[in-house]
């Protein structure tokens, strides 16, 4: 199990990387809940494609470092580059915590530190 949730977030991940939103949003539950801790936390599709369609106007660049999984969550270390509302990239460090539900995405709690631009 814990193999084919690395999977599942890792073709997830590709697809918002490929700038394919509505096929990340493929490998989530309807009722999925995205939480950016110390930020906003969304609950629903809807949500995410709306955060989505603002933040990710060009697709994020990952370098994943590490992958861990246990039972029904997955944990993602590393990088993640985006723009700001300038065009400016921003880089990020971050650690994603994943819950699987059926197997698809289910929750995450997001840490993200800014490290730069």
């Amino acid at each position: 199990m814990s193999d084919a949730n690395k999977r599942v977030l890792q073709q997830a991940n590709a697809a918002v990387a490929a700038g394919d939103n509505e096929g990340f949003l493929s490998y989530c539950v309807d009722d999925v809940v995205w939480s950016t801790v110390g930020g906003e936390t969304l609950h629903g599709k809807e949500a995410v494609r709306r955060l989505m369609a603002r933040e990710y106007v060009q697709p994020p660049v990952f370098t994943m470092r590490e992958l861990v999984a246990e039972g029904d969550h997955v944990i993602a270390l590393g990088e993640i580059d985006s723009r700001d509302d300038a065009g400016n990239t921003v880089h990020n460090t971050y650690c994603d915590v994943w819950r699987l539900r059926d197997g698809k995405l289910a929750e995450l709690r997001a840490f993200v530190i800014p490290v730069g631009r």
